[in-house]
């Protein structure tokens, strides 16, 4: 076991789930110096000032991916760094030079960072499921031993191909450069990350975990067959790997395993008030499951704490508390006529962070056709 008041480092803080583990960090009593792009721009850090002990445990630390050097201050005597910044802008129009050269250039310059520091004792990098399990012909059952096809991923470049790619050589590239500058390093390889929030705007893993109820029908392939973690319990994983003394290796943090079919019944089942669809094109009805299997985690003591249903109850209900989702998508009457409110987002890209813009949008409707207008407007 660290000592409690260790100096740990957290990049990309601001984001979904770096802020999440810089709020578990602090209510531990950790010293965390977290990055983040603009620490002067109050919109998109005021949600980690405001957190219990930031006050006094709390540094923010101007860092950019794109700049070689920049995490050297931030990384400067501390005990481990919790790598977490990725760029994640899955419409680029040049996803090589902005999405996959600067997040396999930034793993390195971390792992630089950490040497010049000769204090970081862990590196923690937090990959993705999509460095396992992205293949033409799916496995049954996938562990640490397993890596996406690159050949296929390019072929196909389908939906986020370019986030997949970036991930998998940046891990890669770390492990060898872990290796040959003798940092320990830990992958945890989290699978789709849904529950609350304290970010301000629609977390990305949302946008695909939510879409059969927002009508984001890009998404509907990536949830075909999806494994899920609750964000919380990811954040927990983090800090027991760092605290455990004899963690090695890649971790796959995973939980639960469902098909897009089992998603919808839960949310039919558990929020009726929104109107989400039974039939998804190019998707048959009777899928099996597949297991990204955590049984390395559990093996060395993690145990995990939330279900499925916490998951989604966390998300839309913090979704619902920051108005970025409605309160229903059901016809509602009045006086004069009936009318559709949904809700529907559209992805804006800035570097490596995704800012949404939401519309709630009335139109006279009627419920046959509001999958068709969702579509239309989902995809302008």
């Amino acid at each position: 076991m660290v000592k409690e008041l260790a100096t740990v480092c957290v990049t990309g803080a601001s984001g979904f789930i770096g802020s999440w583990l810089v709020m578990r960090l602090l209510e531990r009593g950790y010293t965390v110096r977290a990055t983040v792009r603009d620490p002067g721009n109050q919109k998109k850090v005021k949600h980690l000032l405001q957190l219990p002990k930031a006050d006094t445990n709390l540094t923010l630390c101007r860092a950019d991916l794109t700049e070689e050097g920049s995490f050297d201050e931030a990384v400067k005597g501390c005990h481990a760094v919790f790598h977490m910044a990725t760029p994640m802008d899955f419409e680029s129009e040049d996803p090589e030079n902005e999405v996959i050269k600067p997040t396999v250039k930034g793993v390195l310059d971390i792992v630089k960072a950490c040497v010049k520091a000769k204090t970081v004792k862990k590196l923690i990098y937090t990959s993705s499921a999509g460095t396992v399990n992205v293949r033409e012909h799916q496995l049954p059952v996938y562990d640490e031993s397993n890596w996406s096809d690159m050949d296929f991923i390019y072929s196909k470049k389908m939906t986020a191909w370019m986030y997949f790619v970036s991930k998998t050589l940046a891990e890669k590239a770390a492990w060898q450069a872990a290796k040959e500058n003798n940092i320990e390093f830990i992958s945890i390889i989290p699978t789709l990350v849904v529950g609350p929030f304290i970010t301000p705007t629609f977390p990305p893993s949302l946008i695909t975990a939510l879409s059969p109820l927002t009508g984001n029908e890009a998404h509907y392939s990536i949830i075909k067959q999806c494994q899920y973690v609750h964000l919380d319990d990811l954040c927990e994983s983090h800090i027991f790997l760092y605290e455990h003394p004899t963690a090695q290796g890649r971790y796959i943090c995973s939980s639960h395993d469902a098909t897009i079919h089992d998603v919808v019944k839960l949310i039919r089942e558990k929020w009726p008030e929104y109107d989400v669809p039974t039939e998804f094109k190019g998707i048959e009805k009777d899928l099996p499951v597949i297991s990204f299997s955590s049984q390395k985690l559990m093996d060395i003591g993690f145990t995990f704490k939330y279900n499925l249903e916490d998951m989604f109850k966390g998300a839309i209900e913090t979704c619902r508390e920051k108005g970025l989702l409605p309160d229903s998508t059901t016809l509602q009457e009045n006086d004069q006529h009936k009318e559709f409110l949904f809700c529907v987002t559209e992805n804006h890209h800035s570097g490596h962070e995704k800012n949404l813009l939401h519309h709630f949008i009335k139109t006279d409707a009627i419920v046959k056709e509001t999958r068709g207008v969702t579509k239309s407007l989902t995809t302008a």
